[in-house]
């Protein structure tokens, strides 16, 4: 088990920006299926090598779904046409595809569902304590959908993600202007914010901002690939960091500026 060795300075975090899917939800393991399904006969279909689990880790996991598809298919050297967002999911098209991956996690979620993690619901108990505040950073547009499926939506009045990022023209991560958002939208420096994250390319995205603390979650990706990225911390579960947040000072009341009792 990672173990936080020296135990990290919490005192100066005041919001906590937390990826979803692989993060405070296992829903990475039905993105993992999902994509499975749509390439694994794709790629057969164009005479291509088998798409692989270790595929989805370094091509498209925690990128936004189109930039997922173009990587992919460019590992293959698979060119097709852009297309529109508003294309079919049977269009042979960069966009098509991608939404045709949206329709396929959208069964897969009904037919596997999903439950927060422990640990990561433990530790969301533990900063409301603190009186920190809170925001989810995906990529996904199906964000909304997996913190109601999960029981965590009434817990994030700003959630920031892909039809968000795509309707304000965010740059997706490994850009940092995803989470830089979220704590302009909850009134927070991004000094006193903590990103956490499982993605490589999440990780990427918190070095590459100006943010307090870069927290990895080691969910497959390993702690040294994690830490070489930016993380300041690698842990295997939240509430390792539990023990850190309870001799920080509890975070300042956001209204009044004053630390809570």
């Amino acid at each position: 088990m990672t173990t936080v060795d020296p135990s990290p300075d919490l005192s100066p975090i005041r919001a906590w920006l937390f990826d979803l899917d692989g993060v405070l939800t296992p829903t990475a393991v039905v993105h993992m299926h999902a994509w499975a399904r749509l390439f694994t006969p794709y790629l057969a279909e164009h005479g291509a090598a088998p798409y692989t689990e270790a595929d989805y880790f370094a091509y498209i996991d925690g990128k936004p779904r189109y930039d997922g598809v173009r990587s992919l298919l460019a590992s293959r050297g698979i060119r097709i046409p852009e297309g529109e967002p508003s294309d079919p999911p049977s269009a042979d098209t960069v966009h098509g595809l991608g939404n045709r991956k949206n329709a396929v996690f959208t069964d897969t979620l009904a037919e596997e569902g999903v439950s927060p993690y422990p640990a990561s619901v433990a530790f969301l108990d533990a900063i409301e304590a603190a009186g920190c505040l809170a925001a989810v950073v995906s990529s996904s547009k199906n964000a909304p959908e997996v913190l109601r499926a999960a029981g965590l939506a009434p817990r994030f009045e700003v959630v920031v993600d892909g039809g968000y990022a795509a309707a304000e023209q965010l740059p997706g991560k490994p850009a940092p202007d995803t989470y830089t958002r979220a704590a302009e939208l909850l009134g927070v420096p991004s000094q006193a914010c903590a990103v956490v994250e499982d993605a490589e390319s999440g990780v990427q995205a918190g070095a590459a901002g100006d943010f307090g603390l870069v927290v990895g979650v080691d969910r497959g990706v390993g702690r040294d690939t994690l830490l070489r990225l930016g993380a300041d911390v690698v842990v295997d579960e939240l509430d390792e960091l539990v023990p850190a947040l309870s001799t920080a000072p509890p975070c300042p009341d956001p209204t009044t500026g004053k630390r809570t009792a």
